[in-house]
């Protein structure tokens, strides 16, 4: 099995099946000591991007998916990778069940810029169809935006 750990807009199943359409959702999870935030606002789309960066007491909710080969390929050429927009790193993850490692993508740019409105309510709806703690979606959506 490989794990793809999603986050941001990719919390939303529907975006994921368009992305990876043969990786089923097998549960949910934490990265802890890590935070969400915005970065590469110059390449962005309306604003900042969102990635994690590493932050001791932080954690970010993520969406698990069993991803098969061709499925991670797919999801690099969606995140830029080839381009150089985002890396695709392990992290481990926090789950009901125990820890495991999973593949997640991070911004390669610097952190710092203001994501749009649009782009912040597409990932705090994502976040709240995906099971988010009440909290973390009004963490979310009430993030400061361009």
């Amino acid at each position: 099995m490989t794990l793809y750990a999603a986050y941001g807009s990719n919390l939303d199943p529907a975006q994921m099946k368009e992305r990876a359409p043969h990786a089923p959702v097998i549960g949910t999870g934490w990265i802890h000591g890590w935070r969400l935030t915005f970065g590469g606002e110059d390449v962005g789309w309306e604003g900042a991007l969102a990635t994690i960066v590493e932050s001791p007491g932080s954690h970010v909710y993520v969406m698990l998916y069993d991803v098969a080969g061709r499925d991670l390929k797919q999801l690099d050429v969606w995140e830029g990778v080839d381009a150089g927009l985002y890396t695709r790193i392990r992290v481990r993850i926090s789950t009901l069940d125990g820890e495991a490692l999973a593949w997640t993508y991070v911004l390669d740019a610097y952190e710092g810029g203001l994501p749009s409105k649009r782009y912040v309510a597409i990932m705090a709806d994502a976040a709240e169809r995906a099971g988010a703690p009440a909290d973390y979606v009004a963490d979310l959506r009430n993030r400061p935006t361009a």
